[in-house]
């Protein structure tokens, strides 16, 4: 009879090792495809994972209890979780569940989470309200995102961030509050000496901020919103400090190395809230999602 021959230690050795990394692949691969996967930021029936914050109301707004001088200006915000006007509410729109804001005063809903290198994504569509003292002038509204500090920069209704601007025919621009942000853009001259900056792929990269002589806003490259009464489809990607603002599928402008500005020196913004504005003009919104990612979806690839 054959003697049975022992067990090639090394080889046993060899398997384990290999069954283990497997495993440990398996269980990386599972866990970055539930991370990359689309998670919805609004459950369809309420606000759960978002909070408020409402600044201080128009003189013509009634907000029992709130602090007026002798001219009936409010001396207080609202604050944060107080809606006594109901800006903030979920109802059923053309048949599907949306954030409904109805505009009458200025502040956000704010994510309670903060995101880095993320793709997100949502539906926009414009009501008929508007409120003093934006009754007059054109819709508007905001994605904020890369949200830091307090919910009111400087006393303003807004906190520190990068704005994807909201607004009727403006869908895309770049506001930057109490941060800052480089975009490749050209220079456009209009009356009275004033300069606007347009994006441009091709053009100088320029630091926009809360600063003269350049300030804070540029302009996207081509009007992609579609007519009031239409749903729009708004994408943000954000990795590694830079961004992207797409409008029903057109990238509108690339934004590069977001950088903190409430320390003594400028420093990397990669992460942070995100928030959708109230201003003046009532809004809807649904559909919103995010989906972490590890690189520049392809794509929105340059």
């Amino acid at each position: 009879m054959e003697t049975p021959r022992a067990p090639n230690t090394s080889a046993v050795i060899m398997k384990a090792t290999l069954l283990l990394l497997i495993g440990i692949t398996l269980t990386m691969t599972s866990s970055w495809a539930a991370d990359s996967a689309w998670k919805p930021l609004f459950n369809g029936s309420d606000l759960a994972g978002w909070e408020t914050y409402l600044h201080k109301p128009h003189l013509s707004f009634d907000v029992p209890g709130l602090k007026r001088d002798t001219n009936g200006v409010y001396l207080e915000a609202i604050g944060v979780n107080k809606d006594p006007l109901k800006v903030f509410t979920v109802e059923s729109v053309d048949g599907h569940p949306a954030v409904h804001i109805s505009g009458q005063g200025f502040g956000v809903m704010q994510t309670v989470q903060h995101y880095t290198n993320i793709h997100m994504r949502l539906q926009v569509k414009w009501g008929e309200k508007r409120w003093p003292p934006r009754a007059n002038v054109v819709r508007d509204s905001g994605l904020l995102y890369f949200c830091h500090g307090p919910h009111a920069y400087r006393g303003d209704a807004w906190p520190r961030s990068i704005e994807f601007q909201i607004q009727e025919h403006d869908m895309g621009d770049l506001y930057a509050t109490g941060a800052a942000i480089t975009v490749p853009a050209k220079r456009v001259f209009i009356a009275e000496g004033r300069t606007n900056f347009v994006y441009d792929p091709s053009g100088e990269r320029i630091e926009f901020l809360q600063k003269r002589p350049i300030s804070n806003r540029c302009i996207k490259r081509e009007d992609a919103e579609k007519p009031r009464g239409e749903w729009n489809t708004l994408e943000l990607i954000c990795f590694n400090g830079d961004s992207i603002h797409v409008v029903n599928g057109k990238v509108v402008m690339r934004l590069y190395q977001a950088q903190r500005l409430d320390a003594d020196s400028p420093a990397p913004l990669k992460s942070g809230a995100l928030c959708l504005q109230t201003e003046g003009a009532e809004v809807f919104y649904r559909n919103i999602e995010v989906r972490s990612i590890e690189a520049i979806p392809a794509e929105f690839k340059e």
